[in-house]
């Protein structure tokens, strides 16, 4: 049975048996999904023995990979060079991988978070976006209330934030986009808002 969702020009059909999962894979729970620009979807598969799952636009299986190398899915974001950038928020990193799996950066030291609420990176990261620039902004929610901010090729240039819930502070930023001006776009989720920040860290609106 075919199922539309959404109102206007933004209408979509719902299916539930798209992925076509091969058997002996695991689909556990899907943490996000990022596109290349081939149209080939990369699944974020929490809990499962695979959690990097590829499928062409029409959900035929293409690969995995990731294997033993996140321990909780949760962020994923597809750069405009094609590498994507996975946040593991139960390691507290992030990885920038290509899109066959091989590892060309990580931020954080895997396993080792920094103290919970210290506001230093990661206490359970949760996403990421990158700048018109090419830097990167990283969400850094679960155990901290924090945004970072680096260069591309991992130094820490700035970070803001701190616990509460008045301007430019979050209450778990659980996610985190920017778009062509260098606008960030911080979803403080537990005070169910967006924060709109510039490319400084200066608060802009809400």
């Amino acid at each position: 049975m075919s199922v539309i969702v959404g109102h206007g020009d933004y209408r979509y059909e719902f299916s539930n048996d798209w992925a076509k999962v091969p058997p002996g894979l695991e689909w556990r729970e899907c943490a996000d999904v990022t596109v290349d620009s081939k149209d080939q979807v990369y699944v974020f598969n929490r809990g499962g023995r695979h959690p990097v799952m590829v499928f062409d636009r029409d959900g035929n299986y293409l690969r995995s990979w990731g294997e033993g190398l996140f321990k909780r899915a949760h962020g994923a974001y597809t750069a405009p060079d094609d590498t994507l950038w996975l946040t593991d928020d139960g390691n507290s990193v992030v990885r920038r991988c290509t899109l066959e799996g091989k590892v060309l950066l990580t931020l954080g030291v895997p396993g080792e978070p920094s103290p919970y609420m210290s506001l230093q990176p990661f206490n359970r990261c949760t996403h990421t976006a990158m700048s018109p620039e090419g830097d990167i902004y990283v969400s850094d929610g679960y155990g901290n209330a924090r945004i970072h901010k680096y260069s591309a090729d991992g130094r820490l240039l700035l970070s803001w934030g701190e616990p509460g819930t008045e301007p430019g502070q979050f209450n778990i930023p659980h996610n985190v986009c920017c778009d062509a001006d260098g606008w960030v776009y911080v979803a403080d989720r537990e005070s169910h808002r967006v924060q709109v920040f510039n490319g400084k860290g200066k608060y802009e609106t809400q």
